[in-house]
């Protein structure tokens, strides 16, 4: 199998449902380890000015607002946010498809919030229609352990490829020896000292 490297020209990020009453419900991974993942992820799609498409259900219910920190790392995304009102998969909502499209990427970096709801569906059909799918484990998780295991196990399979927020942003820095890079890093050693 041949490695195909993602980079800032070619990727968009896809951020699905990281409200703060859903966070609430995942026990797979701490929430501050979660939320501290999304954000970097939104941080490392601002500084290497990545298209990002974020997307939350039923904000004003029980899942909560977006976390307010991904306003301040992508004011322009957050403004543009496609609402959905129930639907499962955020790719049978048109509004969330057509976002989608129009990043104009077939590289696409995907964090759910849940891994055994919010993600999987979408990644299973981005990869039916021939996108190239990175789905970052730690910036979500699931209810439990066993369902993140085969949440993650069941996209691997379809060909999906899994990743960690610092392995990540490792792969799209390329380089710690560039203006991005060095504020890259710097964003992985304040999250590892903090």
């Amino acid at each position: 199998m041949t490695f195909k490297k993602f980079n800032a020209e070619d990727t968009a990020l896809l951020m699905i449902d990281h409200q703060v009453g859903t966070m609430g419900w995942v026990k797979s991974i701490s929430f501050e380890a979660m939320k501290r993942n999304a954000i970097m992820l939104a941080e490392t799609a601002r500084i290497l000015k990545i298209p990002a498409v974020l997307t939350s259900s039923m904000e004003e219910y029980t899942q909560g607002p977006l976390l307010s920190e991904l306003q301040t790392s992508l004011p322009a995304a957050f403004e543009q946010r496609v609402k959905r009102m129930g639907i499962v998969n955020a790719m049978d909502d048109a509004n969330f498809a057509a976002a989608v499209q129009a990043t104009g990427r077939k590289k696409l970096v995907v964090a759910g919030v849940t891994n055994d709801v919010c993600t999987v569906y979408p990644v299973l059909t981005l990869l039916s229609q021939g996108y190239e799918v990175q789905v970052v484990a730690d910036a979500g998780g699931s209810p439990t352990q066993v369902a993140d295991d085969i949440s993650l196990r069941r996209m691997e399979r379809a060909g999906a490829t899994l990743t960690t927020t610092n392995q990540l942003i490792a792969e799209l820095a390329g380089t710690w020896a560039t203006p991005e890079g060095g504020e890259l890093v710097q964003l992985i050693i304040g999250a590892l000292q903090a």
